[in-house]
């Protein structure tokens, strides 16, 4: 039997247990008692902190050291618990075993809309459980499944959960490992997707055609408002691409492209994107090689573009020159309200006083 399957049979055999007769005191409103049988046939200790909690709205166990059968324990009375709405497991150690628990739980009940799941190496059998959960549950909202050792093949399984569930708003895949074929397989499914406000892909390895086919299902969405690919390899081509989305894209608000290795060429033809684009609020391009010319041609694209929506623009740790002071202070007569950060102005260096 998988883990999946034996996660969901441990788990219902648990909650109807008082439905055989085996529980004499009556039914139990708060699940105590449910998890404290679970808790004695899974051989674990029962976490206090989670009986003194199980009743207010919002209960986060980080670092609690839950471990697999833990989890397991835990998802057996929180698969009819109606109190609950917010529940962080952060750095649990919970594996693929404890995540598969979470997830059949997450299949029964309808009020946790937040799950936090970071940093516990649910791997990609953890990834396959949380696509079949999200293929069912109608009532989550926000998923964090950043820092789980999520590969190529866990993306295979998420893409094709976004294509079908249209409740999710708000997904972190940050921290992970996800690679050029990750990049395709999501791309395809945002050019589809109806439900994802924000997305996190920080922090992985999606470069050459991963990231362009990832910036092109961009160009075809209509509901993501924030995107965060930093930390990721885009270069030259990958920033072409998103270049290309930011024209066709009219919706996103929030884009943060930086350290991806995109150099002053890739940084032009995001300016060519934003001289079109009336959506986007905040671009953060900072740590890439663009050098003073691709600051430059960004801002210039708002000058050239009376309809931008453009309040933020960061290019942190990039020097500019004055040229660019001086267009900044231009373009600031149409734009007032327009902030930019960057890596100082070359020449205002000064030795310090002996």
């Amino acid at each position: 039997m998988s883990s999946p399957d034996r996660a969901k049979s441990a788990t219902r055999e648990f909650s109807i247990s008082r439905l055989n007769g085996e529980e004499k005191e009556g039914y139990d409103l708060t699940g105590r008692t449910c998890y404290l049988k679970a808790c004695e046939k899974l051989q674990v200790v029962p976490a206090s902190y989670f009986l003194q909690n199980m009743g207010n709205s919002e209960l986060s166990m980080v670092h609690h050291g839950l471990g697999p059968q833990g989890t397991k324990a835990l998802a057996v009375p929180l698969v009819t618990n109606t109190s609950i709405l917010r529940l962080n497991l952060r750095d649990n150690w919970i594996e693929g075993m404890g995540g598969a628990a979470i997830a059949e739980m997450l299949k029964e009940n309808c009020y946790i809309t937040e799950v936090d799941l970071s940093d516990n190496n649910l791997g990609d059998s953890g990834a396959a459980a949380m696509a079949g959960m999200l293929k069912e549950n109608g009532t989550l909202v926000s998923l964090n499944l950043s820092g789980n050792h999520f590969t190529d093949r866990s993306a295979e399984h998420l893409g094709s959960a976004l294509l079908t569930n249209t409740k999710l708003q708000h997904l972190d895949l940050s921290y992970n490992t996800l690679g050029e074929r990750a990049g395709q397989c999501l791309g395809d499914s945002l050019s589809e997707s109806l439900g994802l406000r924000s997305l996190s892909l920080a922090w992985n390895c999606i470069r050459g055609r991963g990231a362009e086919l990832l910036a092109n299902g961009l160009e075809g969405n209509v509901f993501l408002r924030k995107v965060d690919l930093s930390f990721n390899g885009f270069g030259k081509e990958g920033a072409i691409a998103v270049g290309r989305a930011l024209k066709e894209n009219c919706v996103l608000e929030e884009l943060n492209v930086s350290n991806n290795r995109i150099p002053p060429v890739g940084a032009i033809h995001i300016a060519m994107g934003l001289k079109v684009n009336k959506t986007i609020k905040s671009l953060n391009i900072g740590r890439n090689p663009i050098q003073n010319a691709g600051c430059y041609g960004i801002l210039q694209s708002l000058q050239e573009n009376p309809e931008s929506a453009v309040e933020v623009l960061d290019f942190f740790d990039i020097t500019v020159n004055q040229d660019f002071d001086d267009l900044y202070t231009s373009v600031k007569e149409t734009f007032p309200a327009l902030r930019v950060n960057h890596g100082g102005r070359i020449g205002t260096f000064r030795k310090a006083k002996a």
